[in-house]
This record gives C-alpha cells, sequence and structure tokens, in this order.
C-alpha cells in the first residue's frame, strides 16, 4: 500500500502544525511540516503530496483579519499551483485559522468548481470574546464531505474569536441545497443549537461550524479535529474512566472521533 504525503503549513503564528502532523501520522500518513516560504520559493513543491492542511493558529496575528494575509500571500505566488493541486483530485483541509483562510482564498465554497471567488466569511464572534471549549456538532450524512464519512455526530473542542461564519440568504440557502454544510454546532442531545449560546460559541448563521466544496475534497471547520487525538484529550476522561470502573468495565484507549477525520482522508487517497 503507497504511502499518503500530508503537507502540514507552519510558520508566521501558525501554532498548531505539531499536533496537526502527529494526527496524520497516527492515520498512517507521513506528514510533513513545511514553512510557507519553503512552499513559496519552492524548496518543497506541492505535487509531491496528496493532502495539504491548512492548521489553527493565528498567521501574522490576525492583524488585518483572521487568515487574510496567509490567504493573500498564497494566492499571489501559488494561486496555479493550488488550483491544479485540487484538480488533480487531492484533498484539502483547513482548521480554524487554516478554514478563515480557505474562505478568504475562495477554496471555499467553491461552487461551480470556482476556487477563486469569496463569497463566505468567519467574523468576530457574537459574545464578543475568545471561545476556548468543547463543542457538540452534527453532521450532514447527505454531504459529499470525505473527511466525515460514516460520522453522525462530534464532539471537539473550539479556540477561536473570529469563528461566526455569515454569508448572505442566497448564499446560504445554496450551501444547505447543495449538502454543502458538513457540519453544525448542536445540543449534547443532538439537536441544531438553534444559535443558543453557548452551544453555537460565535452566532454562525444556520449553526454551521464547517463546509465543504462541491466535490467533497476541500474541507474547513472551526473545531480542531487534531486536538482529540487520543481519548484522554477529552477534559471528562477521567469521569468516563471512573464510572466505567464501578460498573466493572475498562476504559479503553481507541481511535478518538477526531482521528477518525484524519483517517478518513487517508483511506481515501489510498483507495483512490
Amino acid at each position: 500500500m503507497s504511502k499518503v504525503n500530508a503537507l502540514v503549513l507552519a510558520g508566521y503564528g501558525l501554532n498548531c502544525d505539531h499536533e496537526t502532523a502527529y494526527a496524520f501520522e497516527l492515520a498512517g500518513a507521513k506528514a510533513v511540516r513545511v514553512h510557507i516560504n519553503s512552499l513559496i520559493n519552492g524548496d518543497v513543491k506541492l505535487e509531491d503530496f496528496q493532502i495539504m492542511v491548512f492548521v489553527g493558529g493565528f498567521s501574522w496575528g490576525d492583524d488585518h483579519g483572521a487568515g487574510v494575509i496567509q490567504a493573500v500571500r498564497l494566492k499571489t505566488n501559488l494561486g496555479e499551483k493550488l488550483k491544479e493541486f485540487i484538480d488533480n483530485g487531492n484533498l484539502v483541509l483547513g482548521i480554524c485559522n487554516g478554514f478563515q483562510t480557505l474562505v478568504n482564498l475562495g477554496l471555499l465554497p467553491g461552487f461551480n468548481h470556482d476556487y477563486s471567488k469569496r463569497s463566505v466569511a468567519l467574523t468576530f464572534n457574537d459574545c464578543g470574546n475568545f471561545r476556548d471549549d468543547w463543542v457538540n456538532l452534527t453532521v450532514n450524512s447527505a454531504s459529499p464531505c470525505i473527511f466525515t464519512k460514516g460520522m453522525d455526530c462530534l464532539e471537539l473542542p473550539i479556540r477561536h474569536g473570529e469563528g461566526k461564519f455569515y454569508s448572505d440568504e442566497s448564499t446560504i440557502e445554496r450551501l444547505v441545497n447543495t449538502n454543502q454544510v458538513v457540519i453544525q454546532y448542536s445540543m449534547p442531545n443532538g439537536e441544531l443549537a438553534n444559535s443558543a449560546f453557548p452551544y453555537n460559541p460565535n452566532g454562525s448563521a444556520l449553526d454551521i461550524a464547517g463546509i465543504c466544496d462541491p466535490s467533497g475534497r476541500i474541507f474547513g471547520l472551526m473545531p480542531h479535529p487534531e486536538a482529540y487525538n487520543h481519548p484522554t484529550n477529552h477534559p471528562n476522561w477521567t469521569r468516563q474512566k471512573e464510572e466505567l470502573k464501578r460498573q466493572g468495565k475498562v476504559f479503553e484507549i481507541r481511535p478518538t472521533i477526531g482521528l477518525r477525520i484524519f483517517q478518513n482522508a487517508v483511506d481515501f487517497i489510498q483507495n483512490s
């Protein structure tokens, strides 16, 4: 079975590259952390990879808006190469700041496979502050998204100040009709948050937490799946362990729901 090569962007305020590379390694890929300058100047070739990951952090300090400068640099220097990478059937994942970069680039939502037009935004949280919490998410089973295949719900951490998904009504309606809304913030019982805080932590329209392009190969989300790569990452793991112990059961170390997102990506490339 051929090795899957994942490029994990690093540099200039990005701070989730180690965790993201580790998650892809756990999922069976060969993950390489690549500084953005190495990609731009040609020291590292994008065509040597099948997965490209825009990670979380605060690229360029978010001085001109979250993900804006990173998007401008990449579009100016690598615009055509990014398009070729997508056209060749590869995968792109954007997490938090990476999601913000993807929408600024126009890679999402990618209506009619136009990856140059910006039509959605991620802006300041309605609550007025940075949110560091865990959220429940429902998965749209009808979505073409490669990364969430076989899932119906998720619980993942968030940490962002500009996570509110926003666009005009017609664009939101189109995202829904094309099943490009992949995950939405929900209540613990699985019902949609319906904008209720803190279940919807930022005021996102229609509780949208992540979207994909029409092919399902480009996926952006605000929550951090790489931060839930082991059961002990969950804040309630010790309680869960004790509850199982009292029932005469064992707390098993098994792949988390966060890690499954990366495994789905690796499996897709290996089976393509």
